[in-house]
């Protein structure tokens, strides 16, 4: 996905570019993209899409193109790639990766481009930044203002750069190329004299005086015809040096560098015929790609003064290989030596101590063996002392702590030492001011180009598609890329695809990933020999959970510990990049990283345990969500309790939990039924009610079918029952009757057979929708009145109140309004809990609302839906304000009524 502001505003996707609609909409869009995962005030989109006096609902019209932005967001997937529209308070903020939009790409390219110091790969960066370009700034967007502005500021950054690339040809002597892309910049904007210049400088060092007089002549009459001014300083120094025929490269000039005056270099640099005097680095990796941000990263982090830079990340990143490369890289920067040492803090070798490494590095600096102290300590210091007037390059490689690294620092005022490490080493970064420089997985695009570095271009062009796979299939893991590269490479018959069928296999993947001595496996079985024993416990359970992220309390369920044990080994792990922290109290594993783990022994409980865990989360949620419910089902004999249950504060809670968590529950649900677990899969599928409810316009169908399969195989009718009657709720809601109405009278039957009292009056009620959908509201309200004594015989206040709420509606429909308003007064006289009553409460008023209309009491059925719908307002129950207000509108054309109502109704479409 691709957001433009640089040409037309629009998204991009695989299935091409989404239709944004009108201007308006484009403009709102491009507002948010200006300032992303900021909030943008209402009031600040209001002045940008209405450059007058905005209309009097320009509030609503705002909130209906927000709507239909996150429709478009969502349907094209939009979630995948981190991208949310969200509501603050009065503002709206777009939620995204900044890499997905072309503005910050551009902005980021220039920024690499300036700190190149060869030509060469500055004029590339350049063209890649310019090329992201297709044409005016926000091109289809309403031209208000702010717009404008915002626009013009983009269009002068990208002019900019256009001199700024100029001057990168000068520097490589292209100066008729130099020429070229000024004078197609020159001709459109025939007033900018910082364009004019450079274009005349550059005609001077092609050789083509003349024309650099012409051009200078041509800009100042237009500088006198449309501004009435004479030309500026620095067009009147190019003319200058035209007249003179002097060569501004010679001194004379600033060799086209005017326009971009040189970044400070990431490091002191030392005089051009300056080399290092020691060189102990390794060879410079081959077929190292990208990092662009990583190297920027480790230059910034370089330039403080004695700075110590901390590359992290987990085992098989390439940390090393960064750290190499950049020291490569700038080589130059440091002519008093290039020190590097592997300390081996995960290598079967086993680590050198200090005395080992500091000899080595006082040989290479000249020390002669016989005047090397003999203890750890006199070494450091002559180490320390040599190190203060020089500028060394130091590369501490594999360090397993910090403690093992202090003793290795130059400390001199000159001196960078770069330290790669697995863990974060947090120890370092107070101590010693280091700065971190954390490595993750390559994206798709570059791990595909790794593959080609290895496998050449050819052969991955030629399978694309495959190849992206393998990338994936390889979590971005350069090890695992280079390991899956050279099996391709050591069979040159055997296609990307079919390297990619067999990684499929997560049972055989890891496997593939090892060659002779080097492999995913063996790097991460190096990390894991290093954690404390209960950590280790921690993480050879993780591999056992079904979802794609954990918490303290599933991973103390899978560990049969508690939650405090849990958090402690999971920063732990985290520390050492076995996890990745997510999310505030969340962690997630990569997919090499859950595979390891999942070979590991975690005991045959494991499974059974976190699946518990989260069946007893799942009925928490719910009684915070629905209190006073009775629970919907029996706990099985052998239910393993967690050693701790997350507590939610109400409703809200609970359902922002189930939304956070839907993914994991649906995929625990998947990993019941692989295990024939029958009686833990329909259990967790029930216990989603209230979320199913709430969303149920979300294709839940597919889950609950499962949940019906497992009930049937666990011989349970009660279970069977319920399950149907849920399902054939969602069917109804999703407008299939007839399959609704098999399940629903399948639903009835077997609650009575199982003499489930409440769940035979649920069916029930589920039933008469379809029945009065059907055409039938008598027998529909007959059922409901059914319904409403059996859950009276129980004592169960909420069916109770729900039936004859449904029964009320069904004899609004039959317009027995006398049987309707009773019928209503008697339900709202059933007491239950007021968190739950709420909604409740806000249908019985609108029913008996218009009830009270029907029998001609108009002025206090008005008044009843009034009441109604502004108690649905106060408590954001979104659908019982639109039944209220849509009732009202029948009786009122009110202006503040219909804005009231439209506002209702995109809430409710926005949230289904």
């Amino acid at each position: 996905m691709e957001f433009r502001l640089l040409g037309a505003v629009s998204v991009g996707t695989e299935a091409g570019e989404l239709h944004l609609g009108p201007a308006k909409r484009r403009s709102l869009l491009a507002a948010l993209l200006l300032r992303p995962n900021r909030p943008v005030p209402v009031e600040q989109l209001t002045a940008t899409l209405w450059e007058d006096e905005p209309p009097p609902r320009a509030r609503s019209v705002i909130q209906g193109h927000v709507s239909r932005l996150r429709s478009l967001l969502a349907d094209a997937g939009a979630e995948v790639f981190g991208v949310e529209l969200v509501t603050r308070g009065a503002a709206y903020v777009l939620r995204m990766p900044e890499s997905l939009l072309d503005a910050h790409r551009f902005e980021e390219l220039v920024t690499l481009a300036r700190e190149q110091r060869a030509p060469g790969d500055a004029v590339a960066m350049y063209e890649e930044a310019l090329s992201l370009w297709q044409g005016p700034a926000l091109t289809g967007a309403y031209p208000s203002p702010p717009l404008l502005a915002a626009a013009h500021a983009l269009e002068e950054l990208r002019l900019a750069s256009v001199e700024l690339l100029a001057a990168a040809y000068a520097r490589r002597g292209e100066h008729q190329r130099a020429a070229a892309v000024l004078r197609a910049e020159a001709e459109d904007h025939p007033l900018r004299e910082s364009l004019s210049a450079a274009l005349m400088r550059a005609l001077q060092r092609a050789g083509r005086r003349s024309e650099a007089l012409d051009w200078f002549h041509r800009t100042r009459r237009l500088l006198a015809d449309e501004l009435g001014v004479d030309p500026g300083r620095e067009l009147a120094d190019a003319y200058g040096a035209a007249l003179r025929g002097a060569d501004e490269s010679d001194g004379t000039g600033d060799g086209g560098a005017r326009t971009a005056p040189p970044a400070p270099p990431a490091v002191p640099s030392p005089p051009p015929a300056a080399a290092p005097l020691v060189d102990l680095l390794p060879r410079v990796p081959r077929g190292f790609h990208g990092r662009a941000a990583e190297l920027t990263a480790l230059s910034r982090a370089a330039a403080g003064e004695a700075p110590v830079c901390l590359v992290t990340g987990p085992a098989g990143v390439g940390k090393t290989a960064l750290a190499v490369h950049w020291a490569h890289r700038e080589r130059a920067a440091f002519p008093g030596g290039l020190l590097y040492a592997d300390l081996r803090g995960f290598s079967d070798a086993g680590e050198p101590d200090h005395l080992e490494v500091l000899r080595e590095f006082l040989l290479a600096l000249g020390v002669a063996p016989r005047r090397i102290p003999e203890s750890a300590g006199g070494a450091s210091a002559l180490y320390r002392s040599l190190a203060a007037d020089r500028q060394l390059l130091v590369v501490l490689d594999n360090a397993r702590d910090s403690a093992q690294v202090r003793e290795l620092l130059p400390g001199g005022a000159r001196c960078v030492t770069v330290v790669t490490s697995r863990y974060r080493l947090r120890g370092l970064i107070a101590s010693d001011a280091a700065r971190p420089v954390p490595v993750g997985v390559l994206g798709p695009d570059d791990g595909t180009a790794l593959l080609a570095a290895v496998l050449g271009e050819e052969r991955v062009r030629a399978e694309a598609v495959a190849a992206r796979r393998l990338a994936e299939l390889c979590g971005g893991l350069p090890l695992a890329l280079r390991v899956a590269a050279a099996r391709l490479a050591d069979q040159p018959d055997w296609s990307l695809g079919a390297m990619s069928a067999e990684l499929s296999d997560e049972s055989r993947r890891l496997g593939l990933l090892d060659v002779e001595d080097t492999g995913v496996r063996a790097a991460l079985r190096l990390t894991v020999r290093r954690l404390p024993e209960d950590v280790a416990h921690h993480f050879a359970h993780l591999g056992r959970h079904p979802g794609t992220h954990v918490d303290r309390f599933a991973a103390a369920a899978l560990a049969g510990t508690d939650p405090q044990a849990a958090e402690a080994a999971l920063e732990r792990l985290a520390a050492a990049h076995l996890v990745t922290r997510s999310a505030p109290g969340r962690w997630s594993l990569h997919d090499l990283v859950r595979l390891y783990a999942r070979g590991l022994d975690a005991g045959p409980d494991a499974v059974p345990r976190v699946l518990d865990h989260h069946v007893a989360t799942a009925l928490a949620a719910v009684a915070a969500a629905e209190p006073g419910e009775e629970a919907c089902f029996d706990l099985p004999a052998d239910f393993h309790r967690p050693p701790a249950v997350r507590e939610f504060g109400g409703r809200e809670e609970a359902m922002a939990w189930y939304a956070a968590e839907r993914e994991d529950l649906t995929l625990a649900v998947a990993a019941a039924r692989a295990a024939g677990l029958h009686g833990r899969t329909w259990r967790l599928v029930l216990a989603l009610w209230p979320h199913i409810v709430w969303r149920h316009r979300d294709g839940w169908a597919p889950l609950l079918q499962t949940a019906l399969e497992a009930a049937r195989a666990d011989a349970d009718a009660r279970a069977e029952a319920r399950v149907r009657a849920l399902l054939g709720w969602v069917l109804a809601e999703e407008g299939r009757t007839g399959d609704a109405l098999v399940h629903l009278e399948a639903a009835t039957e077997l609650a009575a057979r199982a003499k489930d009292v409440p769940g035979e009056a649920t069916a029930l009620v589920n039933l008469s929708l379809v029945q009065a959908a059907l055409g039938d509201p008598e027998e529909a309200a007959e059922g409901c009145l059914r319904a409403a004594g059996l859950a009276r015989e129980v004592g169960d206040r909420h069916t109770e109140r729900l039936a004859l709420h449904h029964l009320a509606r069904h004899l609004l429909v039959l317009k027995q309004w006398g049987p309707a308003l009773d019928t209503a007064t008697a339900a709202l006289a059933v007491d239950i809990p007021a968190q739950a009553s709420a909604a409740s409460r806000v249908l019985l008023l609108t029913a008996a609302g218009e009830a009270l209309i029907g029998l001609g009491e108009e002025a206090e059925g008005v008044r009843r839906l009034d009441t109604a719908a502004r108690e649905a307002e106060a408590s954001g129950f979104d659908e019982g304000a639109v039944g209220a207000l849509g009732a009202l509108l029948r009786f009122s054309a009110d202006v503040g009524l219909r804005a009231r109502y439209d506002t209702a109704v995109m809430r409710l479409t926005a949230r289904s």
